[in-house]
């Protein structure tokens, strides 16, 4: 499984970039969304890897902290948590004055602010502010404006480069998924399996999001959704392997689920249980396209509950830049109000009909990210379906 030569080559920069016309792209829709909300400045923030904005906007991925300011017509201000990551900070996020933030973070973005002459209620924030930071904010510039619903919006189509660090993102992925079908072996445990996903795309660029991981004896499961930490038990003939992976170039994912009997053609009630996952996999993609409704899906994943079965996890969920609305479940296992947004051309979602019993103790994993089109969607991984045999 090869990349595309424009795709390697993204990979093989020191350290890629998205164009200034992306960019560009990018400040403007903030921009136009501050000036709706009758907003001059943003504080833009996150934490602990957590908060997409900042990268989105300067091109840093986000360590322990970093605060930044936004401010129509001015470079970006950008402070760092620790003063050690502050010089790669500078690097990555080249076209933002990058400082080491002291005690606050959010105390020198204030003074930024002040500098910059900002009124009461015409600062706006996007990311995982905490309590003490919303209160220094409002105890200078009273309320502030709550983005996050209105980025998120924005984050859910992808523009065509962003496409391009997907697809690295869904190819490494790919690699991980494979890495688990041919190594998996008797005797193994899920730590060293997951060690051997990790290992297939870490040297290539790829950057290790989650590979969550089930295995139980079919003839008497008790695992029905892969498992957030693996175990030490060892992987014995019979068994079937659960598996969801996602690795991602930089902070954009790919994300591959599938299923494997290992040593054993599976009985009949998993075949049944896949084959009602690859049902409700097909109806699904087939109704979804730019202007489908998400009761549409839901719909279309009635086979599910037809056939006798259920659901643990999420039917399908936006992807890219976090983990996106619409959220969707089944009749069965629903995940709140059913969203009347229709979908966009560009919007990446995965498609995850992971069907299990209704006891909870035997399922399967099918699906994959897609990307949706005017007229259906758009397979962004290479790894073959089904239910295979190892």
């Amino acid at each position: 499984m090869v990349l595309p030569a424009h795709l390697q080559h993204i990979v093989d920069a020191e350290y890629p970039r998205f164009s200034p016309a992306e960019m560009a792209r990018r400040r403007a829709a903030i921009e136009k969304l501050l000036a709706e909300e009758e907003c001059d400045h943003l504080v833009f923030v996150g934490a602990n890897r957590v908060g997409s904005a900042v990268q989105w906007l300067t091109q840093w991925p986000v360590t322990a902290e970093a605060v930044g300011v936004f401010t129509p017509g001015k470079r970006d201000v950008l402070f760092v948590q620790f003063v050690n990551h502050t010089p790669q900070a500078a690097l990555l996020a080249d076209q933002a004055a990058v400082s080491w933030g002291r005690e606050s973070c959010i105390e020198q973005a204030i003074a930024v602010l002040e500098q910059r002459d900002a009124r009461k209620k015409r600062v706006a924030t996007i990311g995982p502010l905490i309590a003490d930071q919303q209160a220094a904010l409002t105890a200078k510039f009273g309320t502030v404006k709550n983005l996050n619903r209105d980025y998120v919006y924005l984050r859910q189509v992808k523009s065509v480069e962003e496409l391009e660090w997907m697809r690295i993102g869904a190819h490494f992925s790919d690699l991980g998924m494979m890495a688990l079908r041919e190594n998996a072996r008797f005797g193994m445990t899920e730590r060293e399996l997951g060690d051997v996903i990790e290992r297939s795309y870490t040297g290539k660029g790829g950057m290790h999001f989650i590979h969550y991981i089930g295995a139980t004896p079919m003839a008497a499961p008790s695992v029905a959704v892969p498992r957030q930490f693996p175990s030490t038990r060892k992987l014995q003939k019979g068994d079937v392997i659960i598996a969801e992976i996602t690795a991602a170039f930089w902070d954009h994912p790919g994300q591959v689920l599938r299923s494997f009997a290992l040593g054993d053609k599976p009985p009949q009630l998993y075949r049944d249980l896949h084959a009602a996952a690859d049902a409700a996999f097909d109806a699904i993609v087939k109704v979804l396209k730019a202007g489908a409704l998400p009761s549409e899906v839901i719909e279309a994943s009635n086979v599910i509950e037809q056939t006798g079965f259920t659901i643990i996890d999420d039917l399908l969920h936006g992807y890219g830049g976090g983990y996106l609305p619409p959220i969707l479940g089944t009749i069965s296992r629903p995940a709140g109000p059913v969203p009347k947004t229709p979908f966009r051309a560009g919007q990446t979602v995965v498609v995850q009909p992971n069907v299990v019993t209704k006891d909870h103790k035997a399922g399967v994993q099918t699906g994959e990210l897609v990307l949706i089109t005017e007229t259906g969607v758009e397979r962004l991984h290479a790894v073959a379906r089904g239910f295979s045999v190892i």
